[in-house]
């Protein structure tokens, strides 16, 4: 079922959920909130919280990427409520472990992108999925990345990892 935007509609429709989707407005960017982590800090966990930065980030990962799957492809599962959507509490990562989740965050992110920027009605509801549209599931991922990249901002500051020369 198609919906009753005009082209130009449509692309005005699609920069918004990009500019949602990259954090940009109101929202801090992923790579940001993310960049110049200290190693040394990846598996603290900080006063009062039961995970690690890792953890936080593992999680956005995890969540992105079930939205993204769940877009893709009809025959998708998503994992079991919470415990699939986080790493197990003891789990220790690795440098290389942080990084690869920073990229493969930003790989299925560019994923989602490429879906806006290739999808020519956001509002048709995607095919196998209870009327749910892409512009739907895109305010998804964003509004949980910018939920939990804000959790991740102040752990940082808690944590004191932040770059001392960082503005803002």
């Amino acid at each position: 079922m198609a919906t009753d935007l005009t082209r130009d509609e449509a692309a005005a429709l699609a920069r918004l959920a990009l500019d949602l989707l990259d954090g940009r407005d109101a929202h801090l960017p992923f790579d940001d909130t993310v960049e110049h982590f200290p190693a040394a800090a990846i598996n603290t966990r900080p006063p009062n919280v039961d995970y690690t930065p890792w953890h936080l980030l593992e999680h956005l990962r995890i969540s992105q990427l079930d939205i993204l799957e769940y877009i893709r492809d009809p025959a998708y599962v998503s994992p079991a409520w919470p415990e699939g959507y986080w790493p197990a509490p003891d789990t220790i990562a690795t440098k290389a472990e942080f990084d690869r989740s920073i990229d493969q965050f930003r790989a299925d992110h560019a994923a989602l992108r490429a879906l806006v920027t290739r999808t020519p009605d956001l509002l048709a509801p995607i095919p196998h999925t209870p009327g749910h549209s892409l512009l739907r599931e895109v305010r998804l991922a964003a509004a949980h990345n910018a939920y939990h990249l804000g959790e991740f901002a102040i752990l940082r500051q808690v944590m004191s990892t932040w770059l001392a020369d960082r503005a803002g």
